[in-house]
């Protein structure tokens, strides 16, 4: 699946909400998401209009490997 490329920060925590992650912190143009589920992770994701599709690829590789999902598998259920 083809990541989005008119997704903000902000929107990417939105949708990351399904997976049990909440905004816990907010400095400067950063937020930072805190998910308890299968142990405490962290993770900070710039508050942009529109995220870079690198950056996107990462945070998104972040995240399925703390919840040991594949990134396309976790492109899929988030943005489908």
């Amino acid at each position: 699946m083809k990541l989005p490329r008119d997704l903000s920060g902000r929107g990417l925590a939105k949708v990351l909400r399904s997976l049990g992650y909440e905004i816990t912190r907010e400095t400067g143009s950063h937020l930072r998401l805190t998910t308890m589920q299968q142990g405490e992770h962290h993770i900070t994701i710039p508050d942009h209009d529109c995220l870079r599709v690198g950056t996107l690829a990462a945070i998104l590789t972040e995240v399925g490997d703390h919840l040991h999902i594949e990134r396309a598998r976790l492109a899929e259920r988030l943005f489908s």
